[in-house]
């Protein structure tokens, strides 16, 4: 039904209602303003009946709207097309109103109705006709055609291009399948680049004159004939009467043979011609459209030797099939017995009465069953198996239950029944299977010949190499069209006749050689053409191509040459050659280069030259990849390497050897200062800030320097001393150099054992925790412990924490070790009294730990310590790396209840800001102000600041290291709330620590020490 808003009679409008591009047009028009009617008033009622039939009958959806966006006109297909009724696209609907309700549907997915309608308000701005695809969310897809009308209004056909679409997509596919078997093809002619001349074949092309155009060398030898016999434009009678005076046709009639295949020029024959010495000649003679013949000569001899006797085991074959005793039964298309043989009986042990015609297949194979025989895990399977093949055209071989071995064989009838053929194999499988593998190996033989013959007929022609034969005095005998393009030659300048020096010329006029010397070219080219080996070599064009030449000689002394173009194959090596020798980031020689440049400094350096190899790497790179992301971290490795680049000669070498760590092979310097000077201004100039991202960077770095030849004459021995330069550089300080010395190799072979036995020491149980008395100055009690960890060495003793707690921090194993104390200390705690504390100390590396909160609440419900005994010892280090985070963490463990320290306080940056951050518990004094208290006064007033500022924010200060009365007493004057240290007593094993200090009795108070 069509509905219309204004109707089809409203005066000045003209409907232009269009299909597809290129399909027909439905124009009405009615009758402008103070214009005489076109039509009659009935007339007019019969055509817009007429045009309403026809929009209501149209494959399409149509729809007009006015230039307000509201509907004039819409048909049925319209809201059908969509899943609308056609009351929801009635005159005067607007186009956001029918957006929504397509959306309500369903039918557009991310997307909104603002943007829909925006998308049609800027295809009919456009003022011209246009088209848009859209794509439903249930998988149609509708091509929208939109006419814009000159009142502002538009015209809008809706089709559904689904099942075309599909159609496209089917044609893309095959045509992608069509290029893939092209591509293939193409690769295979490449294999076939001498096949002209090198085919086991003889090949020879006549024209309509019966003479020769081309004959290869094949040809000539089969017959005994010389080059000359079969050279172009001898004609068929020739050739054939020199055939005949070799001999070969002694035993025949000659003139009669030559006679009778001149006449017979356009016959088309495939025949076998037997010679006068015994061989045998396979001839297949081709007419050509153009009058000419083409024929392909085959010496068969052995192969046909080998087809007698492969026709003699077949005709035995044949035999033996005709003496076989196989069973043979036909059923009908209802599965009923039609006819079957003896033979079929005695194999199952069946009566002929049960073979009866009209016995159905399920009969038979009950009988078989009631005999014993049937294969399969049971009767009933062996029953539903056989009947359910019946319709399945097979062969397999089935085994009995009395073992023996049935060969059966299915094949359909027309009429829709089927044959069995039943033979036991028992004593013959193992022959068949010979006979299976001799087949196949024929046939893979048979279909390896075809496809070397549909190869060759089209590598003739379709070649991607250029070709070129050349007889012995060197002109053209035969050249294909991607021969002549190579070289920008036409074919005319590559005809047959046209000498190698003629070429050449026009060659060096093409401008293809720099050098324009064309003897010197000839006499190259003519030495290799007239070798008689095979050669191969790259010829290098002007225009910059690479040309792969390939020279074959030939018996009669000619040449083929194939030219293949190389050039993007080259390049492509070179690029793999420079990606295997640099680094993709920074574009620096990678380690391979730099072993290689360092190897041939050192070949120098045994002369007398000598060579530095500095190592360095980037002072607080990871803490630009931590804060500005790894980007960032990327764009200041180039930056590095571009101003290490400028800071060394040509001849040194600068390489990135991975992460943050880049190498330098200085060559050729007078002493040691040298390099001395170079590292300085690396330092220096590495120091200098980065602007990465509108952000300033600053970082810097530590060289380590080995000297060659003083430091080691192999790459190994230099890079690896250089390292250990490096490392000492950063233990020192780091943004300094320092030179290779022979007892760093020592110290870091002595630091490798240790880091060895350290890693073994936790799962050994080697390490113990010694806790040292925390007591409070105004009652002169023990307050608390704190937790120390003591490593029982094999061989060393005793470690104390300071000489291996570094090292396990470097090695990742302080996070493990850490929370092995954590949870022993808690374990030790639980059984002091209530009124005890337990103080643990936390390695920066732990905190950075992202499972540390876990680690610790996990400590406490194992062992049961209220969260307020357990104090937490830190030092500012962990505070200079994303305080935030660090902070949030703290806050959470004061949530627990957890009490936190600040350990070591005066010793580091000591910002008063961190104390403002968080509120610590207690202020830890280093034992280095409390060793001099009592004669330095810079040391007293440190102390007494320090107190001083614990006790105005609230905390407790703890004075550590007090050995002697004096300290004792300075630092309870100056406001100290807690002391630990020698005085009272040294760390001791949880056993010693019960023993002393948690009798039954009173425990010992500070004063009875003292």
């Amino acid at each position: 039904m069509l509905h219309s808003r204004k109707g089809l009679g409203s005066v000045g409008s003209r409907l232009v209602f269009r299909r597809r591009p290129g399909g027909p047009s439905l124009t009405v028009k009615t009758p402008t303003s103070g214009a005489a009617p076109a039509y009659e008033p009935q007339e007019l009622k019969a055509q817009n009946l007429k045009l309403d039939a026809a929009l209501s009958n149209m494959l399409q959806g149509l729809a007009m709207f006015d230039a307000d966006e509201r509907i004039v006109i819409a048909n049925d297909r319209f809201a059908e097309m969509y899943g609308l009724t056609p009351a929801q696209v009635q005159p005067g609907t607007s186009l956001s109103e029918i957006i929504e309700l397509r959306i309500k549907r369903g039918l557009y997915v991310g997307t909104t109705v603002d943007e829909v309608v925006n998308r049609m308000r800027e295809r009919v701005a456009r003022g011209t006709g246009s088209h848009m695809t859209a794509r439903l969310a249930d998988g149609r897809t509708i091509l929208v055609s939109i006419q814009p009308r000159p009142d502002g209004g538009w015209v809008t056909t809706h089709q559904d291009i689904s099942d075309r679409e599909c159609l496209y997509a089917r044609f893309e596919q095959q045509n992608a399948l069509l290029k893939q078997r092209e591509d293939e093809l193409r690769r295979q002619n490449a294999l076939f680049d001498t096949a002209v001349n090198n085919m086991s074949q003889g090949l020879c092309l006549f024209d309509a004159d019966q003479r020769v155009v081309i004959a290869n060398r094949r040809y000539a030898e089969i017959y005994g004939l010389t080059a000359a016999d079969v050279k172009p434009g001898t004609t068929l009678k020739k050739i054939l009467q020199a055939r005949a005076e070799t001999g070969i046709y002694s035993h025949v009639d000659a003139d009669a043979f030559v006679h009778e295949a001149v006449q017979g020029f356009r016959q088309r024959v495939s025949q076998v011609l037997h010679l006068a010495d015994g061989r045998r000649i396979a001839v297949v003679r081709l007419p050509m459209p153009d009058g000419g013949l083409i024929s392909t000569h085959e010496d068969i001899t052995d192969r046909e030797a080998l087809t007698a006797r492969l026709a003699r085991q077949n005709e035995q074959l044949d035999l033996a099939l005709r003496n076989m005793a196989q069973g043979l039964a036909m059923f009908d298309a209802e599965q009923r017995l039609i006819v079957c043989n003896k033979r079929y009986a005695d194999i199952y042990g069946l009566s002929l009465e049960q073979v009866q015609p009209g016995v159905t297949l399920r009969q038979i194979v009950e009988y078989r069953i009631a005999k014993g025989l049937y294969a399969g895990a049971s009767p009933e399977e062996y029953v539903k198996e056989r009947v359910a093949a019946f319709q399945q055209s097979s062969q397999s071989i089935h085994r009995l239950s009395d073992g023996r071995a049935i060969s059966i064989c299915r094949q359909p009838m027309k009429d829709g029944g089927w044959v069995t053929t039943h033979e036991d194999i028992t004593e013959r499988e193992r022959l068949n299977v010979l006979l299976d593998q001799q087949h196949k190996q024929l046939k893979e033989q048979e279909e390896r010949l075809r496809a070397q013959n549909l190869q060759l007929d089209a590598a003739l022609n379709n070649m991607v190499q250029g070709l070129a034969m050349f007889d012995s005095e060197l002109r053209i005998v035969v050249a294909n069209a991607r021969y002549a393009d190579m070289y920008g030659l036409t074919m005319e300048q590559v005809r047959p006749g046209m000498t190698l020096r003629q070429i050449l010329e026009r060659c060096v006029a093409n401008g293809l050689y720099a050098d324009e010397n064309i003897d010197r070219y000839l006499r190259t080219a003519v030495k290799r053409m007239t070798n008689k080996k095979s050669s191969h070599h790259v010829s290098e064009l002007a225009d910059g191509r690479c040309i792969a030449v390939s020279v074959q000689p030939l018996a009669d002394g000619g040449t083929v040459t194939t030219h293949q173009d190389i050039t993007e194959q080259r390049r492509s090596e070179a690029k793999i050659v420079y990606m295997a020798l640099h680094d993709t980031l920074t574009g620096l020689p990678n380690r391979v280069l730099l072993n290689d440049q360092l190897e041939h400094a050192l070949i120098r350096a045994k002369r007398g030259e000598i060579v530095a190899t500095h190592m360095l790497d980037l002072d607080h790179f990871k803490q630009v990849n931590d804060t500005l992301g790894h980007p960032a971290g990327d764009k200041l490795l180039k930056m590095v390497a571009a101003r290490l680049r400028k800071l060394v000669r040509e001849s040194d070498t600068v390489a990135r050897m991975g992460g943050d760590e880049f190498a330098i092979v200085q060559v050729a310097i007078s002493d040691a200062a040298d390099a001395t000077t170079l590292a300085h201004r690396i330092i220096e100039n590495l120091s200098e800030p980065y602007e990465i991202d509108g952000q300033q960077v600053v970082i810097g770095t530590s060289v380590g320097i080995a000297v060659g030849p003083n430091d080691g004459l192999r790459t190994d021995d230099l890079l690896r001393n250089a390292d250990l330069a490096l490392y000492r550089a950063k233990s020192d300080g780091r943004a300094t150099l320092r030179f290779f010395e022979p007892e760093m190799d020592a110290q870091m072979q002595q630091r490798r054992a240790m880091e060895c036995d350290l890693r073994n020491a936790l799962p050994a149980r080697a390490f113990e925790l010694y806790y040292q008395p925390v007591v409070n100055l105004k009652t002169g009690e023990i307050s608390g412990f704190e937790a120390l960890v003591r490593w029982h060495h094999p061989t060393r003793g005793i470690v104390a924490p300071g000489d291996f707690i570094p090292l396990a921090e470097e090695i990742g194993l302080i996070v493990p070790l850490g929370e092995w104390i954590l949870r022993e200390a808690c374990a030790t705690a639980a059984k002091w009294p209530d009124h005890l504390h337990v103080a643990v100390n936390l390695s920066p590396v732990q905190f950075r730990n992202p499972g540390l909160l876990q680690v610790i609440v996990g400590a406490l419900a194992a062992s049961g310590l209220a969260p307020d005994r357990l104090e937490l010892e830190i030092t500012e280090t962990i505070l200079l790396h994303d305080s935030d985070a660090t902070l949030a963490i703290l806050y959470q463990l004061r949530e627990l209840g957890v009490r936190i320290a600040m350990d070591d306080f005066g010793t580091g940056y000591s910002s008063l800001s961190y104390l403002q951050s968080f509120p610590f518990d207690k202020i830890k004094i280093d034992r280095s102000f409390v060793k001099d208290i009592a004669e330095c006064t810079s040391s007293l007033n440190i102390v007494r600041a320090v107190a001083a500022l614990a006790t105005g924010l609230g905390m407790q200060a703890t004075a550590e290291g007090v050995e002697t009365r004096e300290q004792l007493d300075t630092i309870t004057s100056e406001g100290c709330t807690e002391m630990q240290g020698f005085l009272f007593s040294e760390p001791l094993p949880a056993v010693e620590i019960e023993r002393l200090f948690l009798p039954k009795r009173p425990p010992k108070r500070l004063r009875q020490v003292s």
